[in-house]
């Protein structure tokens, strides 16, 4: 009894592609047939034709912040206009992070956010709690964190005075996680080294935007990583470090999972794209995040890590700030805000790049941008894969004949530049499919914001096996869905 079929493209998961037809009845995915087959499909309302197409499950973007506020700005964003940009680039989950005002609890945060998004948003979404401060109920914020469906939680090794916990937290967050069967987040940078380039900095007057690759050095990274890698193999804990910027950092995280630790490493877009040369053109600070870009053989070595399979997870690092934000204090990188729109330039950017210019398999992009960012955060199999009884959620992709130059005024996020401006994509997403309902069609936004609140499930406490270097343990030995 279908609602809706999808048929004549090669469909694509993260172990197989081929030629499918899909039903799709009451939001889900019903059945999966073989392109010979003619399934009845009883009160069938429409078929979306993916002839020539390649049709993925919708994107997963573990790594979005929503009208966040950091220092002294908050990005243009909100749930409508960050998920509307998230569809129209063909992800249909994004998950957000909630990290407390000042004097706002974890749980509090988790509840503004639902509050924000609840309603108003075009895609479904999930949250990542924060804990920013010490305190002496954390245990107890982090089981009702779990309880609610908030199993991961972030942590920042840097910002001092702003959201950065010191290392009794760290700690103290880190074993409470392995009780209670959640993940650790990190943003993995040793702060006590930024500070101390920073003062040199500033004293020798290169503290602006061109400098920030000096600001914040290649070693503060590692140096961080190693610490928490410490902490997680000490407490036998879940750990996921965000944007990892170099192939230092990615191969500590690869080193701990080969001894057994249940150690991810994300990287981002923009790594990926980027190399530190943009610090030298006329809008430096339009490129300012932390960690900050790197050098070309950085950028390159990282994207030879993601073509062979030792990165888990792409994500945008979505920050939307406006032109002018960036601008204002561009004059020092300690107080202007960081990050890089995103969340609509990521897969059409990253199929560009990594599969149809560099031949990665397919199966490998859908595993790193939707069903591995599931699996780790507790959506999976409901979200990022392609399976009967998995959400509707699909996204029929075409590869351009001529490719589109990237442009502010052709994007849907509430910022008016982005970083990728006049960069050349071949991928185009046609139709986008929400819980078994058209949400874009042929550039358009359908229907009305339906998206929902998707809670993740806790994992258990990982099993300590250690693996071998031919015998690298893969995410699913980890992810145990309770």
């Amino acid at each position: 009894m279908a609602d809706l079929v999808v048929r004549g493209g090669t469909v694509v998961t993260e172990t197989w592609s081929g030629r499918a037809t899909i039903l799709i009845a009451d939001g889900r995915i019903a059945g999966i047939y073989g392109p010979e087959e003619q399934p009845a499909s009883g009160r069938r309302r429409r078929v979306v034709d993916a002839d020539g197409g390649f049709v993925l499950p919708g994107g997963v973007d573990p790594h979005v912040h929503v009208g966040m506020r950091l220092g002294g700005y908050t990005t243009r964003d909100d749930y409508t206009s960050a998920s509307a940009g998230a569809v129209f680039g063909g992800t249909t989950t994004i998950i957000d992070f909630a990290i407390p005002a000042a004097g706002e609890s974890p749980v509090q945060a988790v509840s503004r956010q639902r509050r924000a998004g609840d309603s108003h948003a075009w895609c479904d979404y999930a949250l990542h709690g924060c804990v920013t401060a010490p305190g002496s109920d954390i245990g107890a914020q982090l089981r009702q964190l779990a309880g609610a469906g908030v199993p991961t939680v972030k942590l920042f090794t840097t910002y001092r005075g702003q959201v950065m916990v010191n290392e009794d937290t760290v700690t103290q967050v880190m074993r409470e996680l392995g009780r209670t069967g959640g993940m650790a987040l990190v943003h993995a940078e040793a702060n006590h080294l930024i500070e101390a380039a920073q003062a040199e900095n500033a004293a020798n007057g290169t503290i602006a935007a061109p400098h920030i690759g000096a600001s914040r050095p290649v070693r503060a990274e590692t140096a961080s990583v190693a610490w928490i890698l410490a902490i997680a193999e000490t407490f036998a804990v879940p750990v996921y470090f965000v944007h990892q910027s170099t192939p230092a950092a990615v191969n500590l995280t690869q080193a701990a999972r080969r001894r057994g630790v249940a150690a991810f490493a994300e990287t981002c877009t923009h790594y990926l794209i980027f190399d530190d040369s943009v610090y030298l053109g006329p809008h430096p600070e339009r490129y300012v995040c932390c960690p900050p870009l790197r050098g070309a053989r950085d950028r390159d070595g990282l994207v030879g890590l993601v073509l062979v399979g030792q990165v888990d997870s792409l994500g945008s690092d979505h920050c939307c700030y406006d032109a002018a934000q960036k601008l204002e204090r561009a004059d020092d990188v300690r107080v202007m805000p960081n990050g890089l729109p995103g969340v609509e330039t990521r897969l059409p950017l990253l199929l560009s790049e990594l599969v149809f210019r560099r031949a990665l398999p397919l199966e490998s992009f859908v595993a790193m941008t939707a069903t591995n960012p599931a699996r780790l955060n507790g959506l999976y199999p409901r979200k990022g894969t392609i399976a009967p009884g998995s959400d509707a959620d699909l996204v029929v992709w075409h590869r351009r004949s001529s490719p589109r130059l990237l442009s502010p005024q052709d994007l849907h996020m509430a910022t008016d530049f982005t970083p990728y401006e006049g960069r050349e994509v071949l991928a185009e997403a046609s139709q986008v499919i929400l819980r078994g309902e058209l949400t874009v069609d042929d550039g358009q936004l359908v229907g009305e914001p339906r998206g929902q609140f998707i809670p993740g499930r806790r994992w258990r406490p990982p099993a300590r096996t250690r693996a071998t270097h031919e015998t690298p343990c893969a995410v699913p030995e980890f992810v145990q869905e309770v």
